[in-house]
C-alpha cells in the first residue's frame, strides 16, 4: 500500500465565528417575530378605523427614501466583503475611481448610509412628536416607536461593529483570513437588520 493512500482527507469544517452568528441571529430573529406580533395584536385590538387613523401622519415618501438608502448599504456592505475575500484592505486607485475600493472604501460609505437612516429616523421621530404622537399618547403610539426604536438600536450596533472592524483594520500588520471573517461576520448582522427594516416599513407604512 503506498503512502499516498494514507494520507487522511482534510475536512473542512464550518466557521465557528460564523456559525455562533448565525444561531445568535436566529435569535434575534425570535425577538423581532415577538415585536411584530404585539404590533398585529394591538392593531386588530383598536380596530382598523382607529389604526387607519392613527397611520394618516405617517410621512412614507420620506420613510420609502430612507429605506432605499439603508437597502442599498447593503450592496455596499456586500461589495466591502468582496473586496475583504480577496484580502484587500484598502482603496489601490483614485477615491473616485470606485472600481478601486477596498473594504475600507465600501465599508466606510455603508456607515455613512447607515448613519443617514438613523439621523432620518430621529427627524422622523421629532416630526411626530410635532403631530402629538409619543410613546404614551396612544396604543399606536407605543408599538410604533417600541418596533422602529429596537430596530434602530439594532442598526446603531451595528454601525459601532463597522467603526470596530475599520479601526481594528487599520491597525493589523497583515489583513488575512481572520480579518476578512470579521467582516463577513459584520455582514451577516447589517443584512439582517435590513431584512427585518424591509419587513418592519412593509407592516407599518404600506398595510393600513
Amino acid at each position: 500500500m503506498s503512502s499516498a493512500s494514507l494520507v487522511t482527507p482534510k475536512i473542512n469544517r464550518p466557521n465557528i465565528v460564523a456559525v455562533g452568528t448565525i444561531v445568535w441571529l436566529a435569535s434575534e430573529l425570535m425577538f423581532f417575530a415577538a415585536l411584530f406580533a404585539m404590533y398585529f395584536t394591538t392593531r386588530a385590538v383598536q380596530g382598523p378605523a382607529v389604526w387607519l387613523e392613527s397611520t394618516q401622519i405617517l410621512n412614507i415618501p420620506f420613510a420609502a427614501l430612507n429605506t432605499t438608502v439603508l437597502v442599498l448599504s447593503s450592496v455596499t456592505c456586500q461589495f466591502g466583503v468582496f473586496a475583504a475575500e480577496r484580502f484587500q484592505p484598502k482603496r489601490t486607485g483614485a477615491i473616485w475611481k470606485v472600481s478601486s475600493w477596498g473594504m475600507r472604501e465600501w465599508f466606510a460609505a455603508t456607515f455613512l448610509m447607515g448613519a443617514f437612516f438613523i439621523g432620518g429616523q430621529v427627524f422622523e421621530y421629532a416630526s411626530l412628536a410635532q403631530e402629538g404622537l409619543s410613546l404614551s399618547s396612544r396604543a399606536y403610539g407605543s408599538v410604533f416607536f417600541i418596533a422602529t426604536g429596537f430596530h434602530g438600536l439594532h442598526v446603531t450596533g451595528g454601525l459601532i461593529a463597522f467603526l470596530i472592524v475599520m479601526i481594528r483594520m487599520s491597525k493589523a500588520k497583515k489583513f488575512g483570513h481572520r480579518q476578512a471573517t470579521t467582516a463577513i461576520v459584520v455582514s451577516y448582522y447589517w443584512h439582517f437588520v435590513d431584512v427585518v427594516w424591509i419587513a418592519l416599513f412593509s407592516a407599518i407604512y404600506l398595510i393600513k
